[in-house]
């Protein structure tokens, strides 16, 4: 059978092509070969997050590479089986030179699906970014993408060792798959009732009254608007110094998630005015999966048994690169409608089971 050839540059351009793809090879056991890796971004080729999830997911399926260095926009990918669960550790500063803060959920976005249809459960630690820019904090992983998904027969945990700021890094996850067999379809047209907003205002290694003033301003923000919240003022320890506010707002149907990091010389209000900002913007919509959820269930749904439909705030660059890429590996039908930045996705999976 041919390699299944996928142009890296295509859609939005950057790593979702190549983690879509690489989860998908791992599942369908088809040999991979992807060209111009991440052409749309400033820096091409693989960075150290992008080679360590290669080189997970590798390790899973017991892939043949070729290509896989720091770099590199061509990479060939052959696996030699199905997905296997099991103890594994990958540390994004094996693949740097000199450390990196290259993100862990990112990684854990390629290694998640193919370890649902292991033949036994898997712990995984992810050292690296937790909560970096460009990419879902943990926050989002542990609370709104395992969430969301575990409407449909996922059994996976993810626990938050140590915090991992940019540019430094260092922080730890640990990820608990168990075998699903078979995943089930969403129906999530409607949010339903806002249940209540939860979250963290953090910081590691600085002052206590900076989380404070993320937390207060981000409740008087969304009182303000008649949405109840309980944020929380966390100070940390952690390699390096940083902070960020994470909010969940915890709908009838399901969650969604938002969030902001701090930086040198960025007040502590201006934090959490821009999470409050996203968080209230989607509940505006009345949507009932904001766009980064969107993007990543697409590829599970691919998957699942059945019909699910999703109502988002936004179709993204990122899912439609994702609906495009999935199409290369199985047959699943997805029809994508916009409505304004809306939309509605519909897909019918495939049923897909080891």
């Amino acid at each position: 059978m041919k390699p299944i050839q996928i142009d890296g540059s295509f859609g939005e351009g950057g790593g979702q092509v190549l983690r879509t793809s690489l989860a998908l090879a791992a599942l369908t056991g088809r040999h991979l070969e992807i060209d111009n890796i991440r052409a749309g971004r400033k820096k091409p080729g693989l960075r150290p997050q992008h080679l360590t999830a290669v080189r997970a997911v590798a390790a899973l399926c017991a892939a043949e590479c070729q290509g896989a260095e720091l770099g590199s926009r061509r990479l060939a990918f052959r696996p030699g089986g199905p997905p296997a669960g099991g103890e594994y550790c990958f540390d994004v500063a094996e693949a740097a030179r000199g450390g990196s803060a290259g993100s862990t959920t990112l990684i854990a976005q390629a290694v998640l699906w193919p370890l649902t249809f292991a033949g036994r459960s898997s712990r995984l630690t992810l050292r690296g970014g937790t909560h970096v820019p460009w990419s879902p904090p943990f926050h989002y992983l542990r609370d709104v993408v395992l969430a969301a998904a575990s409407e449909m027969g996922l059994r996976a945990a993810a626990t938050l060792k140590s915090w991992g700021w940019y540019p430094v890094g260092g922080g730890e996850v640990e990820l608990v798959v168990h075998p699903a067999g078979r995943l089930a379809g969403l129906q999530l047209a409607e949010p339903g009732e806002l249940l209540r907003v939860t979250g963290e205002a953090v910081v590691t290694n600085l002052p206590a009254h900076i989380p404070q003033r993320m937390a207060d301003r981000a409740r008087r923000l969304l009182e303000r608007e008649g949405v109840v919240s309980d944020v929380k003022p966390l100070r940390k320890r952690g390699p390096s110094a940083g902070a960020g506010i994470f909010l969940t707002a915890h709908y009838l149907n399901g969650p969604a998630g938002f969030s902001a990091l701090g930086r040198r010389g960025k007040p502590s209000e201006e934090v959490a005015e821009e999470a409050c900002a996203a968080l209230l913007n989607h509940h505006r919509s009345g949507a009932a999966v904001d766009r980064h959820l969107a993007d990543q269930l697409v590829l599970p749904l691919a998957l699942a048994a059945g019909d699910s439909l999703l109502a988002t705030s936004q179709i993204s660059q990122h899912t439609l690169t994702n609906v495009h890429v999935i199409g290369q590996f199985i047959d699943a039908e997805i029809k994508v409608e916009q409505r304004g930045p809306r939309g509605i996705i519909r897909i019918t999976g495939t049923g897909f089971h080891v």
